[in-house]
This record gives C-alpha cells, structure tokens and sequence, in this order.
C-alpha cells in the first residue's frame, strides 16, 4: 500500500529521473498526479535522415528543441502507422539509454537523468523480418514534472521493400529477388514482385529460378551441413512430425547458415549449449508474432524462465515459411555463439530443438517439446552422426513396463479370476482356501508390489512434479492400490449381514483402478509416443483394451448362462469360462510384448 501511494503521489519522470520508465512502454503518458499531457503544439521535434527504408536499414532520429526551450526527459519508439506496438531497434552513445518494451530489447529510448537538454541522437535498425510498413517515430517530451507533451511524431517514413499480399503460407524473403503472390512473400530486399511456385522444404535456398523458393529434403546432411533430427534421420519433406535443424558454418565460424523446421502452434527455436539441461544457451527463435507472420529473434536462455531477446545483429538473409502448423526458416548469422561461460569461435555444442505455444501478442510460452542431442556437435565437422539424447533413461522405461505388466496383464487376470472362475475347483485349494481365491490374492499382490516399485523408481529418478495427466493419475492408481488391500483384510465373514457393503466397495475400487490405470497407460505412452516416428503404440494400447472388453463380454454371456444352466459353448470336462480365460491370456501377450519392446526401444 504504501509503494501504491508513493506512487501515486510522486510522478513517473521524478520516481524514474534515471529514465527507466519502461512501466508506461504502451501509453508513453508520464503518471503525474492530476497533471495531464499539454494540448498545445510541442516546442520539440522528430527529424530522421531517412524518408524510406527497407529491411535492416540504419535511420538516425534526433530530438530537437525548436524554440530554446529544453526538455529534462523524453521516451522515444519507433511504430508501424496506425499501431501501438514498438517496432526496431535502437543504439543510442550518450544522453540516452535503451529500455525494453514488449519483452523486447532496445525497443525505445529514454532519458538518464533530469537534466536539460536541448537535442537528443539514436540510430534506429529496422527489422529484416516480419510485416513490415511505413512507419513513424513518437515520443513524450518532459519539460518539467507539471507540462508535457504525449504523441509527438516524425514525419512518415515510408518502408519500400517489395511489398506482402495476404495468402498461405507466408514467406519471407530478406535477401534481394522478387517474390508476390500466393502464398504471401516478403520480400525484404530489391526487385520486383512476380508469382512463385512455392514447393515444401527445408532448405530454404533459391533454385536456379530467383523468384522461386524451393523446399526439399537435405541431401548435403554430414557433408557440408551438421544436421540434427527427431526421429533421427527423419525427412522434413516427407514427414511433417519432424523436427529439423542444420547448420552450416565456415571454416573460422565467423559465419553460419542456420535452417530449422518443425510443426509448433506458437514458435520453433533451436539452441546451443555446453550441457543438455536449459539455462545459458545461445537460441533462436521462428515465431509466430501479433500479426500471424513468422520472426526470427535471437535470445539467451537463462532457464526456466522466459529467454532474453537479444538484438536481432549480424543476421541477414531470413527466409521463412508458414503452412499448416509447420514452421521454416533459414537465416545467416555471423554472430559469435554465447552460452553464458564463453563467447567464443568454440565449436562443440550440444544442439536443442524446441517447439511450443505463443501468445496473441506473439510472446513465447513454456515448450511442449524439446530435442536434445546426445553428444556435443562439432559445427566444423559435418560428417558425424548427430543423434537425439534418450529422452527416457532405463529407469523411466522401467517404470512404464512395470505398469503396463501390473495392469495388462497380472492386474486383469487377477480380475477376471475373481469375477468369473470362481466355480472352478470349487472346495479345493490350500489352507483352507480355494484355488480361485488363492490366485486372485497372487496375482493382485504382485500388481500393488510391481505398482509401487514403478511409482518409487520414476519419482526417485525426476525429484519432481513433471505435471500434465499422467502423474495425477499414477498417484491414483498408487493409493487405491494401497487401499484396496487394506479394505479386504479387514472384510467380515461371507455369511455376515453387511457383507454386502465390502463387495460394493471391494467391487467400486476394483473398477475404479482399472479405468485410472488405462488411462494412465494411454497418457504414458502418449509420452513415449513423442519420440516414435509412426506413432503406434497408442493404437495397440486401443486394441489390447477392445480385446480385454471383448473377453469380458463373452464372460458375462457365459455367467448368465450358467444361470439358466446353459453354456454357450461346450468344451468337454473344460469349463468355458477357464477356456475364455487362457484364450485372453493368450490374446494379452502379443499386445503386452509388442508395447514393452515399443519402450525399450524409445
């Protein structure tokens, strides 16, 4: 309460005489008590050197005083016509400090302390990918902490790159060439605008055609390119669940040629790090920003946290491609890799591929899928194979086949020998127990024993909440596991009179851990799932389940039979329910076998 009402008593120019008013990016307007802007012309102006610019164009602006009068503090962005979000971004040498707006670096300009001035200098950098349009540069002029001006713009400065027309895909072309038509092309640099045949790839090159952007598989993979896939080896051309990236360097590393390509709702970025874990790694990002097209940017990772965005120097010919859900880009760079302890021409780096959601605003959210190398690659030596990393160590694989043979397999024959054998080899048994009660109580303790090593290795090995589905469901799975045991040991005698209300809950809890625990295993593979290129093991799972339901059918029809003292089928002195019982048995493996070698093989 009391920092609310210092800072409603004291304005933002006198609370921020260091100029660090990034807190009114949007409106630009100083919070100065009751005091608003002046309605009045401003004795300032915005003059720029430059009337049009293109893609990476350098314009100086200067603030200026027209009439002597000075000015202690000012705010400067530079906006496409007609919108609200910075755009660019600026270098500045003295009297002046850059602020980040929108999570973007160097997107506007401030003032470092309450002195007077008379003019004010920055250069502003265009962007060299995006929609792009005549912009204008505002400011807010603060005379003193009672009288400014909010709004004062440049004149127009006309943006004469080729120009964008509205299709899918979108593709934006930063080097010199002609492009137009459908898809859309930007075409940031010369020439004019033409209709080109748009093919899918991932190379990003022109073909012999300059105004055709061609898109095929990487044949120069371990030749002259370092290349990085998951699944490994998969071809982005042919399989859009591939996630893609190469790089192309020189022999100093003074320059690289970087492409990547992967389906993503909101962004794909690629990394490089000295270890496999995220936080200090050199990235860069193809997103999707506010106006649906596709931007590269250039970031530092520091973790868990969003990354910083970098200014976007040193990289020039950005090629990108936008159509159905899949991202392209390719781009130079001749910027020195940094990941925090070094910035240097090192050139082993462990590669990372991550693709996840954005916001409306094209600001990047937490990832949903990452690829992470198994190795580090050196960017100077095509040749060598370049795998992803286990995503699932022995542990975790472990962990899910130890659920699948608790609940496929020992789990649902432990059921079904409760619900339906228990007229075979009725009065024999051991300890005064019958075979059927024996095995049901055999079986049903190695599931709880086998789902509680699984739930104790894969909470040893992660030492946290992963969140999503599976883990909540698991823990359910976990107590009910522990509970249904303890519910039976303390049930009272066959003949007692409530003897009803531990069937119903023995029965309640019996089905309510079967359907958690299927749709544990669904959720679980799904998991696994992500790292197997033709996505089978979740259809198996579908089939194990259609056959599990089948054979309870037939067990039902069978029971009410007996009911009636019919069989609806005879096998002789073998009762139909054991032989439907070693037919499921039977049925299961296969399923079983072929999910637990699909795990070990992720």
């Amino acid at each position: 309460m009391f920092l609310y009402v210092l800072f409603c008593c004291v304005g933002v120019v006198h609370c921020y005489g260091n100029g660090l008013v990034s807190v009114v990016c949007d409106s630009m307007t100083p919070i100065h008590r009751s005091y608003s802007a002046q309605s009045t012309t401003a004795p300032f102006s915005i003059t720029t050197d430059k009337t049009t610019f293109k893609e990476g164009d350098q314009i100086t602006v200067l603030l200026n005083s027209q009439s002597g009068d000075q000015f202690e503090g000012f705010m400067l962005q530079a906006r496409r016509v007609g919108s609200s979000t910075p755009i660019g971004t600026f270098t500045v040498t003295s009297n002046a400090q850059l602020l980040s707006c929108n999570g973007v670096a160097n997107s506007a300009v401030s003032h470092t302390s309450n002195s007077k001035k008379s003019s004010v200098d920055a250069k502003w950098t265009a962007p060299t990918s995006g929609q792009l349009g005549d912009i204008e540069f505002g400011a807010t002029f603060l005379k003193s902490f009672s009288t400014f001006w909010v709004g004062v713009k440049s004149s127009t400065v006309a943006y004469n790159g080729t120009g964008t027309s509205s299709a899918t895909p979108t593709v934006a072309n930063n080097g010199t060439g002609t492009s137009s038509a459908t898809p859309t092309v930007a075409n940031n640099g010369t020439g004019t605008s033409a209709t080109p045949t748009v093919s899918y790839n991932v190379t990003g090159n022109y073909s012999a055609t300059p105004n055709t952007l061609t898109v095929s598989s990487n044949p120069n993979c371990g030749k002259t390119k370092v290349c990085f896939s998951q699944p490994s080896n998969c071809d982005p051309a042919a399989n859009t669940g591939c996630y893609f990236m190469a790089v192309q360097t020189t022999s100093t590393q003074s320059e690289m040629r970087i492409e990547m390509f992967g389906q993503a709702s909101g962004y794909l970025a690629i990394g490089f790090s000295d270890d496999q874990e995220m936080g200090n790694d050199d990235i860069y990002i193809c997103g999707v920003d506010s106006s649906s097209n596709l931007q590269v940017q250039h970031a530092f990772s520091t973790g868990k946290t969003a990354p910083t965005i970098l200014s976007l120097v040193n990289v020039t010919d950005i090629k990108t491609v936008l159509m159905n859900g899949n991202i392209n880009c390719s781009f130079t760079s001749r910027n020195a890799i940094s990941t925090g302890s070094r910035a240097t021409s090192a050139s082993e780096y462990y590669l990372m591929i991550a693709a996840g959601p954005s916001t409306s605003q094209g600001n990047i959210q937490i990832h949903t899928s990452r690829y992470v190398s198994s190795t580090k690659a050196n960017l100077q030596v095509p040749s060598q194979v370049i795998t992803d990393a286990e995503e699932f160590p022995a542990i975790v694989k472990a962990h899910g086949c130890l659920m699948l043979i608790s609940w496929m397999t020992t789990g649902s024959i432990g059921m079904l020998i409760a619900r339906y054998l228990k007229g075979v080899a009725k009065d024999h048994g051991c300890c005064g127990k019958d075979f059927w009660f024996i095995a049901h109580v055999f079986l049903m303790v190695l599931s709880v024993i086998a789902t509680a090593i699984a739930f104790i290795l894969v909470f040893a090995y992660a030492q946290d909440w992963s969140g999503g589905a599976h883990p909540v469901l698991g823990c359910l799975v976990m107590i009910l596991s522990l509970i249904q045991p303890i519910v039976a040991a303390f049930r009272c005698e066959p003949q007692h009179e409530q003897r009803f209300v531990f069937s119903w809950a023995h029965s309640f809890i019996a089905l309510a851990i079967k359907g958690l625990a299927v749709a544990a295993i669904f959720t679980g593979l799904a998991l696994f799932e992500e790292y197997v290129e033709d996505g089978w093991m979740l259809k198996v799972m579908g089939g194990f389940v259609t056959w599990e339901a089948l054979m309870y059918i037939l067990q039902d029809l069978n029971l009410r039979a007996k009911k009636n003292d019919s069989e609806i089928c005879s096998f002789g002195s073998t009762k139909p329910e054991t032989v439907l019982l070693i037919l499921f048995i039977l049925g299961n493996l296969p399923f079983l076998i072929a999910l637990l070698v699909g795990i070990g093989r992720t």
